[in-house]
């Protein structure tokens, strides 16, 4: 389903790269583009800022259940490898690990949220089915991507190096004023990285946090979509804020994902780039590639 009109253009970006497509923004990403962003790097420092995933002391949704890691076969199980010819003292440790697909620090697919009954581009929702997964849309759609991104400390704007207040709605030219501050511009193809603090106060506070976590709105949702931005990240559970606004549930994800194919990033440890002042840099970002798959866990890895 392609956009109807012009108008609607100015909304979603449904058909902008044609009507089968099913990698959203990550189009924008030219040779040109990647190029420009390599020469972001300026310092050399490399900060991954995944989390870890494990059952307890991290911020885990209780639906999606407590991570799990599994002894597969280790060195009690003395003489598995004897067939293969292993000498003795030789063997090997395996795992088996059962997590949800958005645990911890994660990626979400363009099929992961839905309005209207429809995905991106038009995609219906029944395009997930309960057993196969995603038709289309899936996070093996994106395979990897790298990019220039744009780090905005909005706690440190805000005038609190800690963390900002939980359920404050952060807006564009809250945005535009910390770009601004820092001496950076989001640019097209950038990834914009929202530290609001919230994952610094989750560990300080030992996880009892509340309800509400600050981030951004409907009005910050549009001025990045408006840049042609490919992603937005944040140390938060979901980038918006919640309460969400209005009132309305997953407004910014139905924004984002779903008008314009812009990814989110959930959960990311911003706070050592921050402490180092490092706003800008390259990002590699590589979801597992689980076909069917509605996002994906990632340690993205951001280079300044």
């Amino acid at each position: 389903m392609a956009v109807a009109d012009e108008a609607d253009q100015e909304t979603t970006n449904w058909g902008r790269w044609g009507d089968d497509d099913e990698r959203g923004a990550l189009n924008l990403l030219s040779p040109e583009i990647i190029l420009a962003a390599a020469a972001s790097v300026t310092r050399g420092r490399v900060y991954p800022l995944g989390i870890p995933i494990q059952p307890d002391g991290v911020p885990l949704l209780d639906y999606r259940g407590k991570p799990m890691r599994l002894t597969l076969q280790d060195s009690t199980d003395e003489g598995i490898y004897d067939v293969y010819g292993a000498k003795p003292g030789t063997g090997a440790h395996e795992d088996v690990m059962i997590f949800a697909s958005h645990t911890t620090s994660h990626m979400d697919a363009l099929i992961h949220v839905y309005e209207d009954g429809h995905h991106y581009n038009g995609v219906p929702s029944g395009a997930m089915k309960a057993l196969g997964g995603a038709t289309r849309l899936g996070i093996e759609k994106v395979g990897g991507f790298a990019s220039r991104a744009v780090l905005l400390d909005m706690a440190r704007h805000f005038g609190d190096p800690r963390w900002v207040e939980p359920g404050r709605n952060i807006t564009g030219a809250d945005l535009g004023a910390a770009a601004d501050a820092q001496g950076v511009e989001v640019r097209a193809g950038d990834v914009v990285l929202i530290r609001t603090g919230y994952l610094q106060m989750w560990f300080e506070l030992g996880g009892e946090t509340g309800f509400a976590q600050p981030g951004i709105g409907l009005d910050a949702a549009d001025w990045l979509a408006s840049r042609d931005v490919v992603a937005v990240g944040s140390d938060n559970a979901a980038v918006e804020v919640i309460p969400f606004d209005e009132n309305d549930f997953l407004a910014v994800h139905k924004v984002l994902l779903v008008r314009r194919g812009i990814y989110m990033l959930e959960f990311l440890d911003l706070s050592a780039p921050a402490a180092d002042e490092s706003w800008e840099g390259l990002l590699a970002v590589a979801p597992l590639k689980v076909t069917g798959a509605t996002g994906s866990p990632v340690n993205p890895i951001f280079i300044s």
